[in-house]
C-alpha cells in the first residue's frame, strides 16, 4: 500500500514503521491470548479466535472511538498541540 500512495502524500518510513507494527503487535497478542485460552477451556481454537475477533471488532471498536474522542476532547480543550490524533509534526 505504501508504495501506491503519491510521493507527496507518504507518511515517512518511521511513522508507516510506527503505525503497521501497532497493528503487528495486536495480532500477536490476540494469537497469543486465543492459545492461552484454548488450553484453559478445552474449547476448539477456532471458535474462540471468532468470538475474539467479533468482539474486538465491535466492542472493542467502539471503545477505541469513545477513548480517542474524550482524549480529543481534552487535548483540545487544554490546548497540548503535541498531543492531536494524526498530527506527526
Amino acid at each position: 500500500k505504501r508504495f501506491r500512495e503519491p510521493k507527496e502524500e507518504r507518511r515517512p518510513w518511521r511513522i508507516w514503521f510506527y503505525d503497521t507494527s501497532k497493528q503487528g503487535i495486536g495480532a500477536l497478542f490476540i494469537h497469543f491470548a486465543n492459545v492461552f485460552l484454548s488450553e484453559l477451556t478445552e474449547e476448539d481454537p477456532c471458535s474462540l479466535y471468532l468470538i475474539n475477533f467479533i468482539l474486538d471488532a465491535t466492542l472493542g471498536m467502539l471503545l477505541i472511538w469513545l477513548g480517542v474522542k474524550v482524549v480529543s476532547w481534552i487535548v483540545h480543550r487544554k490546548k497540548h498541540t503535541y498531543l492531536v490524533f494524526g498530527e506527526y509534526g
